[in-house]
């Protein structure tokens, strides 16, 4: 991989969450307080920047062989994320990412906050929404500045890509002062995704033990391969659910209706527009319904948490900070589909144990995610 293939891959799969992240600092900035949201925003770039410090070095420490196992393990696991996501959202089983609508959430909720000032900082609010957005969504840049710099042994090149990516967003969302709504995002997520599981099945595979045939040249059949697949699957689950929809009866040219002879009648035009609204109301009634399951699902948890916070005790205070500190890097890592991390690991040992008797091990990995990516997306759509 040559510095320019490194540069194009941090660079591509940093916009994505610097675009993110932008949102958030400016729906605190124009809804609340823009130095608040600055300062805010300049400490969560700088507990990044320390991780980057402080990671970098000590995984480059690891032998090559369990740090490629490492990070192929671990950028499967995410670019299966970012595809099956993507996938959803290409087919119409999942709304896309609207960062204008997430702008005026984010800008709504600012503004009917309390204001405060706390430590020198005039706007709290503006500064934790701003520190949070950009940890939360800078924790994957510093993954991906790691996973692909240190397996390079590169990190310069990769911090400099992310970085520019930033850059870059930050000048855009700064000249537009607003969200960056016509960032093609789903696209870009997609492109990573393949570029994330590619990368991850051959790093991954090689870490186990398994010979590429061609050594780094595979690399420009697999990403190919897993972008086509994606494709196919995307295509062929919006075909499944447009079909699912009824289609209207079409009357025959010179079919007698009443006293004329028409082509298409008027109850014709009324079956496709009722068709139409039908696949919007489904649209409509699968958002509401998630909408809803999240409202059901919070409900309980919150009147859970309100009743632990009011009678905890000061160890039961720090198991909880505990849980919730092991809950989130488990949502980072995992996600929302442990079977899928699962079958990511079994397939892993399963490259090791074949490559010990076999040198097409590497087919290993191709074939457990086309099995993972599917079924992955079949969970989801439960």
């Amino acid at each position: 991989m040559s510095d320019i293939s490194l540069f194009v891959a941090v660079f591509l799969a940093c916009l994505v969450e610097a675009v993110e992240a932008t949102t958030i600092v400016l729906a605190a900035g124009t809804a609340r307080h823009w130095r608040s949201a600055m300062l805010g925003t300049l400490a969560g770039l700088a507990v990044l920047v320390v991780a980057i410090a402080v990671a970098g070095p000590a995984i480059s420490h690891l032998p090559l062989g369990a740090l490629r196992l490492l990070v192929g393990g671990l950028l499967l696991v995410f670019g299966l994320q970012w595809m099956r996501k993507a996938i959803l959202r290409a087919s119409g089983y999942k709304a896309l990412h609207d960062e204008a609508a997430i702008y005026k959430k984010e800008v709504a909720a600012a503004a009917q906050a309390e204001q405060g000032s706390r430590r020198g900082v005039k706007d709290w609010y503006a500064f934790t929404l701003s520190f949070k957005g950009v940890v939360l969504e800078g924790l994957e840049v510093v993954f991906i500045v790691l996973t692909f710099g240190t397996n390079q042994k590169n990190l310069p090149v990769a911090a400099v890509a992310a970085a520019t990516a930033v850059v870059i967003v930050v000048i855009l969302g700064a000249v537009v002062r607003g969200p960056l709504s016509r960032v093609p995002e789903n696209t870009l997520k997609f492109v990573v995704g393949v570029m994330l599981t590619a990368f991850g099945i051959f790093w991954g595979a090689e870490g186990a033990g398994a010979d590429w045939p061609g050594s780094d040249t595979s690399l420009l059949v697999i990403a190919p391969a897993v972008a086509i697949f994606g494709l196919a699957l995307a295509v062929g689950m919006r075909r499944f659910r447009v079909s699912r929809v009824p289609a209207p009866e079409l009357i025959p040219v010179g079919a007698r209706v009443g006293e004329g002879s028409v082509a298409l009648t008027q109850t014709t035009l009324a079956q496709m527009n009722l068709a139409q609204m039908n696949l919007a109301q489904m649209n409509l009634a699968q958002e509401i319904a998630g909408a809803a399951e999240d409202a059901q699902a919070a409900e309980p948890a919150a009147h859970v948490r309100a009743v632990a916070v009011a009678t905890e005790t000061p160890q039961r205070g720090l198991e909880s900070r505990l849980r919730a500190f092991g809950a989130f890097w488990y949502d980072f890592i995992i996600g929302d589909d442990w079977q899928v991390a699962a079958g990511v690991a079994l397939g892993l040992l399963m490259v090791f144990v074949v490559s010990s008797a076999s040198s097409l091990a590497w087919i290993v990995m191709p074939v457990a995610i086309a099995v993972l990516l599917p079924y992955g997306v079949r969970r989801a759509m439960r």
